[in-house]
């Protein structure tokens, strides 16, 4: 299992479009993604988990990734949350 943490720095945290790509992004592997705020976690390939959290500007969010092709989900998420959030 793989885990990293990120502190979002969009102005209006992660919301609808980026939740949307976001998922997309998840939903390309077969590993089990998550992401979590306050110890509160949800699968990254719902859009109803990731906007359920309510993640805004200058909150950390911690992503795992549990399976047989984490360390490919690992990288694409990490490199994603760099360039949209």
């Amino acid at each position: 299992m793989k885990e990293f943490k990120f502190t979002i720095t969009d102005p209006e945290g992660i919301h609808a479009r980026p939740a949307g790509l976001l998922v997309k992004a998840a939903k390309e592997f077969g590993c089990d993604i998550k992401i979590g705020k306050n110890g509160k976690f949800m699968s990254c390939k719902a859009i109803f988990g990731v906007m359920g959290l309510g993640v805004k500007q200058g909150e950390e969010v911690t992503f795992t990734f549990d399976g047989a092709d984490e360390d490919a989900a690992y990288e694409a998420i990490n490199r994603f949350m760099k360039e949209n959030l």
